[in-house]
């Protein structure tokens, strides 16, 4: 048990070394996955499970940014929680949906048209208001691995937050 305790504690160490430029990385290699997936599998994303991506790739963005930039580290850690906490909140809603019962899901208007059609007809904004109202497309479980992939983002995302909280409070410690 203590060399697994020892594992770990070494793990963390590595990451923590380069702690944005590992989030970065496994941000982007969260989405990879997804599109390598997309075409193995032949699965057809919805809009929300595209959002989703997006906002996994937003994070990477200012983590990237947060590598190799010291400057700013206020705004940064506010970039970086945004992203990661609306995340949150667009998976918790894809899950959401998803357990909605047949007579709910008809009374959904959102996810007609793919994402980038959506914000092209309605705006950035509206196209991601209508993209958040969700529909039929968005209930489909295309792929299950213990958890559906919105659960996965959901988990993945909360892990994020887990650690970037420990990296802030671990840097104000030291202050």
């Amino acid at each position: 048990m203590s060399q697994v305790l020892h594992f770990i504690e070494k793990l963390w160490e590595i990451y923590v070394k380069r702690f944005h430029l590992n989030n970065a990385i496994l941000s982007f290699g969260i989405i990879i996955l997804a599109w390598i997936m997309d075409f193995v599998l032949a699965l057809y994303a919805c809009p929300l499970c595209i959002l989703t991506r997006y906002v996994f790739g937003t994070f990477g963005f200012f983590s990237l940014i947060a590598a190799f930039n010291d400057s700013f580290k206020n705004l940064q850690n506010i970039f970086i929680f945004g992203s990661l906490f609306f995340g949150v909140g667009v998976t918790s809603r894809q899950i959401y949906i998803q357990n909605l019962s047949s007579e709910g899901l008809t009374n959904l208007s959102g996810c007609g048209m793919p994402l980038e059609t959506t914000i092209e007809f309605y705006g950035f904004f509206g196209g991601i208001y209508k993209t958040l109202q969700g529909g039929p497309s968005c209930a489909e479980e295309g792929w299950r691995f213990i958890f559906n992939f919105a659960e996965w983002g959901l988990i993945f995302f909360l892990i994020f937050i887990f650690v970037n909280l420990l990296k802030v409070f671990k840097v104000l410690k030291k202050v």
